[in-house]
């Protein structure tokens, strides 16, 4: 399954964001799904994980910003995210955890 991210743009902030993921297959029976994010001249880390059982993870830095979820019937994974912040700029990728592969990702910057 390959995955393509969109949604990303230059927002201030504040400001709202909707990222997609879509799949090139059905992404109903995959059992874990998450968002990552990298800065400039940082690591790459885990935002948002979703489990098949449902189960959700936000890292501490977005937790009551974002929200996420996903559409099987469209084979998308979304990502929202509210009152952006300057510290959310980052090239922002899907992945099936833990064996995805990377895709070329969603810049979102946020300007103060």
């Amino acid at each position: 399954v390959q995955l393509v991210e969109s949604g990303g743009d230059l927002v201030q902030t504040g400001g709202s964001l909707r990222l997609s993921c879509a799949a090139s297959g059905s992404i109903a029976s995959i059992s874990d799904m998450g968002w990552y994010r990298q800065a400039p001249g940082k690591q790459r880390e885990l935002v948002a994980r979703l489990t098949s059982s449902g189960l959700i993870y936000y890292a501490d830095s977005v937790k009551g910003r974002v929200t996420i979820s996903k559409d099987n019937a469209k084979n998308t994974l979304y990502l929202q995210m509210n009152s952006l912040k300057p510290e959310d700029t980052a090239v922002y990728y899907c992945k099936i955890i833990p064996l995805g592969s990377w895709g070329q990702g969603t810049q979102v910057t946020v300007s103060s």
